[in-house]
């Protein structure tokens, strides 16, 4: 699957507002509502107030109505004087028709300084007003039914769960109303733009899900990569979130597989409000999941699941949950599924292939007649591959005939048609620099905050921000809703094997595998070519102070320990050389003393040693030009600062208490 242009036909969104404010001015306007709308703001909800309105006359104007059928959300804050407002009443009215005819209107009450019942049954102050409304209209058969219509109104909104002020903090009560709009609306977000080609893939999707039945299931969504098994998930959570009161779209559960804890601590922040760290490791994080998740009704998907320990430590047991729960899971690896049902999803049919094609190649969905036979060709070639069809399609995108023709030409010389392969063709496509970005991405930085991202790659003199638009473009990254940096597993892929395929380890421009590392460190075989090393350790690695003295153009270096028993070390004294290249130093449990001497950090940017065994940096002045972060406290908390250049000074200088001496 793939979402189509904002463009295309049928895209726009459902819901002009996400909430419409229903109130009575004089008892909220200064109160409740002010802070509940500037909350709802802040949070990207969009929420119609009518900030001008003076209830004058007697119907509300055609404006209001509208806004009403717009909103996904009526909030109706019942107060102690909204039943003498016929105007709030005739919103009323309007509200809970609309509830009958579109199922996913969503009607929360909210009462403020009165009781559910007095809103019911129309006692205490609601008694007094409809007195006044029943005697102004005791002689008209028309006005007397419209005060039956009221009460009728304000009886079915009463019945519905809502929330109660009462002698909490105001404050707390807004957050947990502003929490609950959120989730429910996440059916309106931008993401859900038209899908090509999934409409009979969650109809079987939501056909498991049974959600009929009041009992606890788990779903699984398998395919291979890239052939949509997550936009299908996503769809099916946004579509169904509005059906339960508690959500969480776990993403990209792989790239976690080593921080369980972490996960669980965002299921229970989610799903229960807790702190986010209230989880110290994954065995009580299962046990804790179990115990207060058992009597709620949750909607949850765990998506790109590859181990089976996750599904163990996340949803080990369906009684873990309340009854009406539904779990989805994702995952191309078919041996994780021990218990639940399965939906296998498959490659797209002609037609669907063909327009989701179109769309980017053409921007529309009939071609050009000149490029229809390629565009045949090419759309038979990705055999309904989705994500083929949508790289291949960005990447003609605006070229003449001959490119298309080579494109294909390059297509076929790959008989077995393997996807890697051929999402190359848009690497190919790229400038030097911008392949350089692309291949950080791919081998580094996939998953990572885009500020951390383009601060790292503008520090290597690349043009971060126009090369990130350019790759966006090509369809080969995307920046998730939580603005992180994001590109699919084979496209990830192909960035990784176009660096694996530069020869030998120490001929790679990048490296960040274990072994890879090794060769290199220990057999002492890098060279000008290495560029980037970014390695995580779980044992004790031992290899020659000379490692790096042919490691020339190193322009990162990131080394972090994983567990504190391991270390890495010279069997013949400390490291003699880091490559005055280096724009970002991180090494974390940094084994020495000190830097080495010759180490000239002109061009450094980042510096970062924390828990080092470093006493000072180095043993003479150096100069420290371009450096915005430093933070090397060692584990005793103090490393001598004596000797440095105060030519440019530091941006920030992370852990100040734990430092020692003075700017020479």
């Amino acid at each position: 699957m793939a979402s189509t242009s904002s463009s295309c036909s049928g895209c726009c969104p459902r819901w002009k507002y996400n909430v419409f404010l229903s109130f009575r001015g004089e008892d909220t306007r200064k109160t409740i509502i002010g802070y509940l709308y500037e909350r709802l703001t802040r949070k990207g909800i969009i929420a119609f107030q009518d900030d001008k309105r003076l209830e004058r006359g007697d119907s509300i104007p055609e404006e209001l109505l509208k806004a009403i059928q717009d909103s996904q959300v009526a909030l109706i804050i019942f107060s102690g004087n909204y039943a003498t407002s016929r105007w709030c009443l005739d919103e009323l009215v309007k509200i809970m028709e609309c509830t009958k005819d579109e199922n996913e209107k969503i009607v929360m009450p909210v009462f403020y300084g009165v009781e559910p019942s007095h809103v019911r049954n129309q006692s205490d102050s609601f008694a007094e007003a409809f007195a006044e409304h029943e005697s102004k209209y005791k002689d008209d058969g028309e006005g007397m039914q419209k005060v039956k219509e009221w009460r009728t109104a304000l009886t079915a909104a009463a019945n519905l769960k809502g929330y109660v002020f009462g002698n909490g903090v105001e404050s707390d009560y807004i957050e947990c109303i502003v929490d609950e709009i959120s989730f429910k609306c996440k059916s309106s977000v931008s993401y859900l733009h038209k899908v090509v080609g999934i409409d009979a893939q969650l109809e079987k999707v939501e056909s498991l899900l049974k959600m009929e039945i009041n009992d606890v299931r788990i779903v699984w969504i398998w395919g291979m990569g890239g052939v949509g098994k997550t936009t299908i998930a996503k769809t099916i959570f946004y579509n169904l979130s509005s059906k339960f009161k508690d959500g969480c779209f776990l993403e990209d559960i792989k790239e976690n597989k080593h921080r369980m804890h972490s996960l669980q601590n965002i299921l229970l922040s989610k799903l229960l409000g807790e702190k986010e760290n209230c989880v110290n490791n994954k065995e009580e994080g299962k046990h804790l999941l179990a115990r207060r998740l058992r009597f709620k009704k949750v909607l949850i998907v765990l998506d790109d699941l590859n181990h089976i320990d996750q599904l163990d430590y996340l949803a080990g047991d369906l009684d873990w949950f309340g009854n009406g729960s539904r779990i989805i899971a994702t995952t191309r690896d078919k041996r994780l599924i021990r218990k639940g049902v399965v939906h296998e999803v498959e490659t797209l049919l002609d037609c669907d292939a063909i327009k989701l094609f179109n769309q980017y190649a053409f921007m529309k969905e009939v071609p050009d007649e000149c490029f229809k036979d390629l565009m045949l060709k090419i759309v038979s070639h990705a055999k309904g591959h989705p994500l083929a069809l949508k790289v291949w399609g960005s990447s003609l995108h605006g070229k003449g005939i001959i490119v298309w023709r080579s494109a294909l030409d390059r297509m076929k010389k790959n008989p077995g048609s393997e996807i890697i392969e051929n999402l190359k063709i848009s690497y190919d496509g790229l400038e030097r620099e911008e392949q350089d970005i692309f291949l950080d991405i791919a081998c580094f930085f996939r998953g990572n905050e885009k500020k951390e991202v383009m601060q790292i790659l503008e520090s290597c003199d690349f043009p971060a921000e126009y090369g990130l638009s350019v790759l966006i473009d090509k369809s080969l990254v995307f920046i998730s809703s939580h603005n992180k940096i994001q590109m699919h597993d084979l496209i990830q892929d192909m960035g990784k094997y176009v660096v694996k395929m530069q020869k030998d380890p120490g001929e790679r421009s990048r490296l960040w595998l274990a072994e890879d590392f090794e060769e290199v460190m220990v057999n002492n075989t890098g060279t000008k070519a290495t560029e980037a090393i970014w390695f995580r350790y779980r044992q004790e690695i031992c290899f020659s102070k000379e490692a790096m003295n042919s490691i020339k153009n190193l322009r990162i270096l990131y080394i972090c320990q994983e567990h504190a028993f391991t270390c890495i070390n010279c069997h013949d004294g400390s490291i003699e050389y880091l490559s005055n290249n280096l724009r970002w130093l991180s090494w974390n449990h940094y084994p020495w003393e000190s830097l080495p001497a010759k180490f000239e950090p002109k061009k450094l940017v980042y510096l970062q040693l924390r828990f080092s065994s470093l006493r000072h940096l180095w043993t003479e002045t150096k100069v420290l030009r371009y450096v915005g972060v430093v933070d090397a406290a060692n584990r005793k908390g103090t490393v001598e600062l004596q000797r440095y250049s105060k030519e440019h000074p530091f941006a920030q200088l992370s852990g100040s208490d734990a430092w020692s001496g003075c700017w020479g």
